[in-house]
C-alpha cells in the first residue's frame, strides 16, 4: 500500500508540474499576443496612410490616362499640322520659283525662233522677223502647259516681265537681244513639246508667220534668281509700257 502511495503521489506531482507549465506557457503567449493603445494607434495610422496612398495613386493613374489622351490627340494635332506647314513650306518655294527669288534647274525644253532667211522681192521686210507677239504667244503657251520657269536668252522672266520691239532687236526687262530668240522653260518636255506641236498649235501658227521655228528636249536647264534691283527696276518701268506686258 505504501508503494502504491508513493506511485500515485509521483504521478499527481508529474500531473501538477505540467498543468502548471501548460498554465504558464499559455499566460505568456497571450501576454505576448496582446496588443497595447500605443501599437494600436500607430497600426492605425499606418492603415490609414496606407489607404490614402492608394487613393492617390489611382487619382494619378486617371489623371495620367487623362495626360495620355491628350498627349494623342496632340499629337494627332501636329502630324496634321505638319503636313499643312509642309505644304506651305512647298508652296513658299514654288512661289518664290516663280517670282525669281531662288534659283531652279530642271529639265525642259529650248524654243529658237529665227528671222526667215529668205524675203522676197517687194515684200515688206517685217513680216518675216520675229516680234514680241510671237514671243508671247509661245510664252503664255509654256505657261499653260506648266511650264515652272522661262528664259528668253538666258533672262530669266517674272510676273513683272515686260517685252517689246524696238526696231530689229527685242527689248526683255530693259534687256535688247538680236534674233535669234532661245526660249528655254524648265518642265516636263513630254507636256511642253506636244502642247506646242499640236496642230494648228504655236508651231503652225508661227511658219506660218514666217518665222524659223527650232524645237529641243534638254536634260538640265539651270536658271539663276533674279538681283533685287532688277525686281524694282521692272515695277518702275512697268509702269511706263503698258503694250506687250505679260501676267502669269
Amino acid at each position: 500500500m505504501r508503494g502504491s502511495y508513493v506511485i500515485f503521489s509521483l504521478i499527481l506531482l508529474v500531473a501538477g508540474f505540467l498543468f502548471s507549465y501548460s498554465y504558464q506557457l499559455t499566460r505568456e503567449s497571450n501576454r505576448n499576443q496582446e496588443i497595447t493603445t500605443e501599437q494600436w494607434d500607430k497600426e492605425y495610422e499606418i492603415r490609414s496612410q496606407l489607404i490614402s496612398k492608394e487613393e492617390i495613386n489611382r487619382d494619378l493613374q486617371k489623371e495620367l490616362f487623362k495626360k495620355q489622351e491628350e498627349v494623342k490627340e496632340i499629337e494627332e494635332s501636329l502630324k496634321d499640322q505638319k503636313q499643312v506647314y509642309y505644304n506651305l513650306v512647298e508652296d513658299v518655294e514654288k512661289y518664290r520659283m516663280y517670282v525669281g527669288d531662288i534659283a531652279v534647274q530642271g529639265k525642259g525644253i529650248q524654243v529658237t525662233l529665227e528671222d526667215s532667211s529668205y524675203v522676197p522681192e517687194g515684200e515688206n521686210v517685217n513680216n518675216y522677223i520675229v516680234h514680241e507677239s510671237h514671243l508671247f504667244s509661245v510664252i503664255n503657251e509654256l505657261y499653260i502647259s506648266g511650264a515652272d520657269a522661262i528664259s528668253i536668252n538666258g533672262q530669266r522672266l517674272s510676273s513683272h516681265s515686260y517685252i517689246y520691239c524696238n526696231g530689229p532687236v527685242v527689248t526683255v526687262d530693259g534687256n535688247q537681244f538680236p534674233a535669234p530668240f532661245v526660249i528655254s522653260a524648265i518642265g516636263d518636255p513630254n507636256v511642253l513639246l506636244p502642247a506646242l506641236n499640236i496642230t494648228g498649235g504655236i508651231v503652225d501658227q508661227l511658219s506660218y508667220d514666217n518665222v524659223v521655228v527650232t524645237l529641243e528636249k534638254l536634260e538640265n536647264i539651270k536658271m539663276e534668281p533674279l538681283l533685287q534691283e532688277k525686281k524694282l527696276r521692272h515695277r518702275k518701268v512697268i509702269r511706263c509700257f503698258t503694250n506687250g506686258l505679260l501676267f502669269r
